[in-house]
């Protein structure tokens, strides 16, 4: 088992694109995971409070998926079908509609687009504008919807929107819920804008928003809020599109975010976790009335990972049949928000953000964030950050995470908090 970490390493550093990220963080060479834990190729063991930054909801290598996959290829199940009718494309609409859309009292279609979040973005902005004749977007200040170039202009990140290369168009930037402080209820802003004919902004198409701001910093959209945006959308002819591509499959307790806030988007985006697996798929999730594109209008050469369908299937069948996992999630999203409080008491401002289990600390700095994450990967726990300076130290545990682990990732991570709290004010001193 190689042991020379700068020689293992020195392949990425000699061919891998300098636009690599997360690893730039996480200084090892992984080589297995299972659960929630990583293993290097040294033989060391992580914790893993990052869980593919949420595309792994069900931890690294659930043995029912994992079995269900390997029966599919060793049968020579179909690897890749297009769109194509496929029994596992049927058997995962089956599943989905029977345990997700149905008790929900959804109508929506299902739309394959290209296998990742930004593109089903991208789909809904289009369908949004297919179906209205309009061409303007309403997005949020700190949302994160990809970086493709029709999706990062409705994202806000400056240094995601400046890789663009080009002006981008066809958003109009709006105040998320609490951007201006409690006080102010930036949806009266948003419809005094909309209702004044001088307001300067032109009819939209769609308001697009994530109820949980996972990328700019775990904003969280209070319920009353979001049923006056969705009534705001309506009132002036434009679609409600919930971005769900992070917060969605349980990440903030539910499997929609939305659930029970009292809304029903026209549009949905999914990807992230809901192949189950970590494998690329992603959902557009369309009212019966909109599903208006054409054959092909919007496609992509792998729109249906027959693969993903397979243990997508597996996932909904196992925990979302009935309400026992999440009530599971609300334990351990309550375990979270008590280990939260002990870190943000440590320090002095810190603000705790999000809901479920995603969920954070705002320490004031990105260097004092980077630090404490830092200091965790040394310590034996992969974790990031998140926000508009950096400055949120994010938990995205596997919702299966067992309490003993999560426990344990949570110690580490407090005292990797008091480590770097110690050091700085001695530093001070």
């Amino acid at each position: 088992m190689p042991t020379n970490l700068s020689a293992d390493t020195a392949i990425f550093k000699r061919r891998e694109s300098v636009a690599r990220s997360y690893c730039r963080g996480f200084q090892a060479v992984f080589t297995a995971a299972s659960g929630s834990e990583f293993t290097d190729s040294t033989g060391r063991k992580y914790i893993d409070f990052l869980a593919g930054c949420s595309s792994l909801n069900y931890g690294h290598n659930d043995p029912d998926m994992k079995a269900a996959l390997i029966q599919h290829i060793s049968a020579d199940g179909i690897a890749h079908g297009l769109d194509l009718h496929t029994n596992t494309k049927a058997a995962f609409l089956k599943a989905f509609e029977t345990h997700v859309l149905a008790p929900r009292g959804m109508d929506h279609r299902v739309m394959f687009p290209g296998p990742t979040g930004t593109n089903a973005v991208e789909a809904a902005m289009k369908l949004a504008r297919k179906v209205t004749g309009r061409t303007n977007i309403i997005a949020f200040t700190n949302g994160f919807h990809g970086v493709s170039l029709g999706a990062v202009a409705a994202t806000a990140n400056a240094y995601h929107r400046g890789g663009a290369g080009v002006a981008l168009g066809g958003v109009t930037r709006m105040p998320f819920d609490g951007y201006f402080g409690a006080d102010v209820d930036t949806a009266d802003y948003l419809e005094k804008m909309l209702s004044d004919k001088s307001g300067g902004i032109d009819a939209p198409a769609a308001i697009i928003l994530e109820t949980v701001q996972g990328e700019g910093g775990l904003n969280v959209a209070r319920p009353e809020w979001l049923r006056r945006i969705a009534a705001i959308a309506k009132a002036h002819g434009a679609l409600l599109i919930v971005d769900d591509v992070q917060a969605g499959i349980g990440r903030a307790g539910t499997f929609f975010s939305f659930e029970e806030m009292g809304v029903t988007p026209d549009i949905v985006t999914l990807a992230k976790s809901v192949s189950g697996f970590g494998l690329p798929m992603a959902l557009v999730l369309v009212r019966p009335q909109h599903d208006v594109f054409g054959p092909a209008e919007h496609n992509g050469t792998f729109r249906g990972n027959t693969h993903a369908f397979v243990t997508a299937r597996i996932a909904i069948e196992k925990f979302w049949a009935d309400d026992a996992f999440q009530t599971r999630i609300a334990d351990k999203a309550a375990m979270l928000t008590r280990a939260l409080e002990d870190i943000a008491d440590m320090i002095p401002g810190a603000v705790l953000k999000g809901r479920g289990m995603m969920q954070g600390v705002d320490v004031g700095s990105g260097a004092f964030a980077a630090e404490i994450c830092a200091r965790a990967f040394e310590n034996g726990l992969i974790i990031e950050t998140s926000g508009n300076e950096d400055q949120v130290v994010k938990v995205l545990a596997p919702l299966t995470t067992p309490d003993k682990v999560f426990a344990r990732g949570l110690t580490i991570l407090q005292s990797s908090v008091q480590e770097v709290c110690s050091e700085l004010k001695l530093a001070a001193e």
